[in-house]
């Protein structure tokens, strides 16, 4: 009976709820559309093109359905489940969290494979300018040396200099073809590479010895980077063990004392009290991602 009370509570807020978000939207609706519009379309717009460089081929219309199962469908398990736990406003209010931080999941998610493709591209970097070098001091032209990178080395390096390959088949120049990779890859060094060549081929120069400069140049900004990872490798750990802390806390106090818990999250000042531990615990674990996050 109290469960079909707490449901019914329950779903009289969420009709509420929808009717004044109804008589928000009819009074300010281009508004209101407008913002909907680039929250909606121009995230998965961003998705699709990621999605491209990633050369994986997922159909709009499933992007959307992952977008809206992501936001809504989690939001949605989380209100019940909370619900059926005797809190429904705490329910709603972890739920609306829930449903608006998870629409960004997929591009998180997408940006993260992103930049696995273009550090896994810097890490193939080395072999591919040696290669390129030894191909330009054996008597090939750029294009030929390059096509010897695409033979020899794996994906994503061989990848993207293929599109460099069959783009100037086509007829692009093969200065705009760098352009377009230094676009798709946005690294320091690869701007690095890209500048370098295009200015060498415009002016002349040695460019085998030019390749070997910044062969050393990335060799050394990749021990850097080693080294400082090494550094924050403790202090990333302690973070994450401070930020898990609350919740293993809550987890271990719950599975003693059910009853005690209950009050926590079904009377007000306890509802507020988890929003402002929640807030906090959030905030200050952004804060050590940034603090621990260094850019060589």
């Amino acid at each position: 009976m109290d469960l079909f009370v707490a449901l019914l509570g329950s779903t009289g807020i969420i009709l509420l709820t929808g009717f004044l978000v109804f008589l928000y939207v009819f009074k300010y609706s281009q508004q209101t559309f407008d913002w909907i519009e680039a929250k909606t379309f121009g995230t998965r717009s961003e998705i699709e093109e990621k999605l491209e460089f990633l050369m994986l081929e997922i159909k709009p219309v499933h992007v959307t359905y992952i977008l809206l199962g992501s936001s809504f469908g989690l939001g949605g398990l989380v209100f019940i489940g909370i619900t059926l736990l005797g809190s429904w406003l705490l329910g709603l209010i972890v739920g609306i969290f829930v449903t608006f931080m998870g629409f960004k999941i997929p591009l998180k998610v997408v940006d993260f494979l992103c930049q696995r493709r273009v550090n896994q591209y810097q890490g193939q970097m080395v072999d591919g300018l040696q290669l390129l070098a030894n191909g330009i001091r054996a008597g090939l032209s750029v294009p030929q040396a390059i096509g010897l990178v695409v033979d020899e080395l794996p994906s994503p390096l061989s990848d993207e200099f293929n599109i460099i390959l069959q783009q100037n088949k086509i007829g692009v120049p093969l200065e705009e073809c760098f352009d377009n990779l230094a676009k798709r890859i946005p690294s320091e060094d690869n701007d690095m590479f890209v500048a370098s060549i295009n200015i060498l081929r415009e002016t002349g120069g040695n460019l085998a010895e030019v390749f070997d400069t910044i062969v050393a140049v990335i060799r050394e900004r990749i021990r850097l980077q080693q080294k400082i990872a090494a550094f924050v490798a403790q202090g990333l750990f302690q973070g994450a063990t401070i930020f898990a802390m609350p919740f293993v806390i809550t987890i271990l106090y719950a599975a003693s004392d059910p009853e005690g818990m209950k009050v926590v999250f079904t009377h007000p000042l306890g509802i507020l009290a988890c929003i402002i531990a929640l807030a906090l615990n959030f905030t200050g674990g952004f804060i050590i991602m940034k603090i621990v996050k260094i850019k060589v």
